[in-house]
């Protein structure tokens, strides 16, 4: 019988059972390994890896930490099926008609005009003869000069530094991904918060990457936990959301921004500031893209202004990477969509998106209003204008158990393993995200749900004696 084998040369730097449950996890990512495929029995793996069966042992259980497999006691371990909601992109975007209100993603409020001008912009377009000439066409692998312009424009209007050389991407996790590639080689180490965006670590898995965890507290990163990583290993990058950290909403401070910037320089690494969780410019601190602008990139797109399907994006560097970054663009796909460029060119042009940007973020106000008057008590995380809600779940409950208990009351939310980066211990808390739900009567009817699983204790049953 051929079982499954990883391949793998052990790295002295990073305990073995470690490097088993990453292989784990890429195994599952690359398809060599599928929702509801039985591990190999322990012994068996360790024989094949020359390990022992307690290093197996620990491997299978961090891997089930990091939410990609299940023990069933007398049968084996499986790999887990991405509908229970353990993949990292386990996406299931539900209509409230549906009768599931979905919080488990973040996107902006839904509005009738957002429809609108999408109609809107597609119209002009196929009524465009030129327009129509020039979309159907190749174009510079960086973007058309009036696209990069307007795109410029915008940036400009919502407050973001410019730099210099702007390319066009498919979305923030395009951007991300080229970061990654252009500025890594396989088997370098990069940084991020020991709670981040699920796509960073997807991202770093694929390209390889060992990732770096570092701790984070209400103002941010721990910039001295990271000088204290950096003395054993620096990092070929850092990757943050200073602005609003992903999931926990937290800020980096400016402080914090000042010695991380002084820590790049003395160290020399580079700096991926991703602006996609958008606030409005009085609620964002000064840009990594200001305070360091020789190594920092800057991730940005439409998806949490205009609409997550467009997959319109930015990425902002210094001039040493246009060469890079155009030649990785060239072999993934030539060039990003010229249409859908210029479809996100004409809704901002239109004179209806500064109202509903206004609209958002008042929306987004009293939204987070609601989820603060609905969880006061248990000190949640939160941000005026931001569209996630971090709630610390009461002493005793699991956030793996809230989640299951709220989609069977047709609530979904994000627990923080997704977000974890490398082996990092998942606390006790669930993101909620207030912008999602169709309307405020449905978020209301939401909160109320998860208020009332909340306090009517722990039902798990008991697993073992």
């Amino acid at each position: 019988m051929t079982i499954w084998t990883p391949s793998l040369e052990f790295d002295s730097r990073s305990a073995r059972y470690r490097q088993i449950a990453s292989a784990i996890g890429e195994a599952i990512d690359q398809g060599q390994l599928a929702a509801g495929d039985r591990l190999p029995p322990q012994r068996a793996l360790a024989d094949a890896l020359g390990v022992t069966v307690g290093t197996i042992t620990r491997a299978y259980s961090e891997a089930q930490q990091r939410g990609w497999v299940s023990s069933r006691v007398g049968s084996g371990t499986y790999v887990n099926d991405a509908a229970a909601g353990n993949s990292p992109f386990d996406v299931h975007v539900a209509a409230d008609s549906d009768g599931v209100v979905d919080m488990s993603l973040s996107f902006a409020p839904p509005h009738p005009w957002r429809h609108q001008c999408l109609q809107q912009a597609l119209a002009e377009v196929t009524e465009d003869p030129a327009c129509l000439a020039m979309v159907a066409a190749y174009q510079p692998d960086i973007g058309t000069r009036q696209h990069r312009e307007a795109l410029s424009r915008w940036l400009e209007d919502l407050g973001f530094p410019l730099h210099e050389v702007l390319a066009i991407t498919q979305g923030g996790q395009h951007g991300i991904d080229l970061c990654l590639r252009a500025l890594t080689r396989p088997g370098d180490s990069v940084a991020a918060d020991a709670l981040t965006y699920p796509g960073f670590n997807a991202a770093t898995r694929h390209a390889h990457l060992k990732p770096m965890a570092v701790p984070l507290d209400d103002d941010g990163m721990d910039i001295d936990a990271l000088a204290r990583l950096c003395q054993r290993q620096v990092p070929r990058l850092v990757y943050l959301t200073p602005d609003q950290n992903n999931p926990t909403s937290a800020v980096l401070s400016t402080q914090r921004r000042e010695q991380l910037v002084a820590l790049a320089r003395r160290h020399d690494f580079w700096l991926i500031e991703d602006a996609v969780q958008y606030l409005p410019r009085e609620d964002r601190g000064v840009s990594l893209l200001e305070l360091a602008p020789e190594r920092t990139l800057q991730v940005f797109s439409t998806s949490k202004v205009l609409s997550g399907g467009l997959r319109v994006g930015t990425l902002q560097m210094p001039a040493t990477l246009r060469e890079r970054i155009g030649s990785l663009l060239r072999a993934q796909s030539w060039m990003c969509p010229p249409l859908m460029t210029e479809v996100a060119r004409r809704w901002i042009a239109s004179p209806r998106y500064p109202e509903l940007l206004a609209w958002q973020t008042a929306e987004l106000a009293a939204r987070q209003r609601l989820a603060r008057t609905s969880f006061e008590a248990l000190t949640p995380r939160h941000l005026t204008h931001g569209a996630n809600f971090w709630l610390p779940l009461p002493e005793g409950r699991r956030a793996s158990e809230v989640q299951a208990l709220l989609k069977s009351e047709g609530v979904l939310v994000a627990t923080p393993e997704p977000f974890c980066t490398g082996s990092e211990p998942a606390p006790q808390a669930i993101r909620l995200c207030v912008g999602a739900p169709d309307s405020r009567e449905s978020l209301q009817q939401a909160l109320a749900t998860v208020r009332r699983v909340l306090e009517q204790g722990d039902t798990s049953p008991w697993a073992t004696l």
